[in-house]
């Protein structure tokens, strides 16, 4: 109730006014029935966005952090993110990423839309990077269609580092579902899981536009972080 609540009273058409987001190909997304909503990731918004335009609840899974902060901003922020319908994700691996999973695969058998990211965390520069075979997983373990989903401009709007969203337009584009059905109980097929998981990307670069980079985006941070510490070093 209170999903709904924020996205037809509370928030949502303040947004719209502000944002003035554009979408295409929301036909694409089916009335009814599981389905993975796979898509690029430019900013903290993003999940905000594509719920705002699509016609059906969609559940993201959410870095494990914005659970889990301290006091009041702690609190509240774990509080939003619940309320709109987005669950916890641990990137750790072993374990706890099997249980994201498994919390992935009880949205998908409930019949609901699953929102996920396969670059597994925000680009750093705009660019796409390397998907995650978690989303194959999530794919041929539950056997739903995949529709490729690209948000523009979201990157400017409210690029990392910054608190104040800019006021700029933003798009969102749903492409056509891919259907992955006739690779059944083929879970653990690395090879399967690697060339599903480049076809989901190539869908998005195809109707994102960007300049696609054949890494991590997680391994790319991590670079630019150590260099950015080794600078500041020699300056001292």
């Amino acid at each position: 109730m209170f999903y709904w609540l924020l996205k037809r009273i509370l928030v949502g058409p303040l947004l719209r006014i502000l944002f003035r987001p554009w979408v295409r190909g929301v036909e694409n997304i089916p009335d009814s029935g599981p389905a993975i909503l796979a898509g690029n990731h430019l900013s903290f918004m993003d999940s905000i966005f594509t719920p705002l335009v699509a016609p059906r609840p969609v559940v993201y899974l959410a870095k494990q952090d914005y659970f889990n902060g301290r006091g009041i901003k702690g609190r509240l922020t774990r509080w939003f993110f619940l309320a709109t319908n987005q669950l916890p994700m641990d990137r750790s691996g072993g374990s706890a990423s099997e249980a994201s999973l498994n919390a992935g695969l009880k949205v998908l058998g409930s019949g609901n839309l699953l929102g996920i990211y396969p670059e597994g965390t925000r680009s750093p520069d705009g660019k796409l990077y390397r998907g995650r075979t978690g989303v194959a997983r999530l794919v041929v373990e539950a056997q739903v269609p995949v529709i490729p989903v690209a948000i523009v401009g979201s990157d400017k709007i409210q690029p990392q580092g910054r608190l104040i969203p800019r006021l700029r337009r933003v798009g969102i584009i749903f492409g056509e579902p891919l259907d992955f059905s006739k690779y059944t109980e083929m879970s653990e097929d690395r090879f399967l899981l690697r060339s599903i998981t480049d076809e989901i990307m190539y869908e998005i670069l195809r109707l994102s536009g960007q300049q696609y980079v054949d890494s991590y985006a997680s391994s790319v941070k991590t670079r630019l972080l150590t260099e950015s510490r080794n600078r500041a070093k020699d300056s001292q």
